[in-house]
């Protein structure tokens, strides 16, 4: 055989055995709400509960328990906002939130692909 059959041969084979690789694991839409619904507790924990200013420290005294205690919901607003694009190898995750006029409105953009996700956008409304 010539060695651009082999080398041909053997780059099929990487891109095939690549390919089942990926399509095996593509991880699902619920390990997608379970990834975001973290990250966007973490944000809270990390951004709004340690710049609530003084006067709400009174209102809300333990803000990241509040947090922590809402994230059943924070899973079902997630749930309810996302559209999943399934390409089989990979999949485009989009969230829309939006909670009410008073706050403002978020679109995430992620990827999922070999078990792990990656957030490349996210966007203010």
């Amino acid at each position: 055989m010539k060695t651009s059959t082999i080398i041909t041969y053997t780059g099929a084979l990487g891109l095939a055995v690549l390919g089942i690789l990926m399509a095996t694991s593509n991880p699902s839409q619920p390990k997608y709400e379970q990834y975001a619904a973290l990250k966007l507790t973490e944000y809270l924990k990390d951004n709004v509960c340690i710049k609530t200013p003084k006067i709400l420290e009174n209102i809300i005294p333990n803000c990241s328990k509040l947090v922590d205690d809402a994230n059943p919901q924070i899973k079902e607003l997630i749930s309810a906002t996302t559209q999943r694009q399934d390409y089989i190898v990979f999949s485009v995750y989009r969230t829309d939130l939006k909670l009410n006029s008073w706050v403002p409105a978020y679109t995430f953009e992620t990827v999922g692909a070999f078990e792990q996700f990656y957030t490349y956008k996210a966007k203010k409304q």
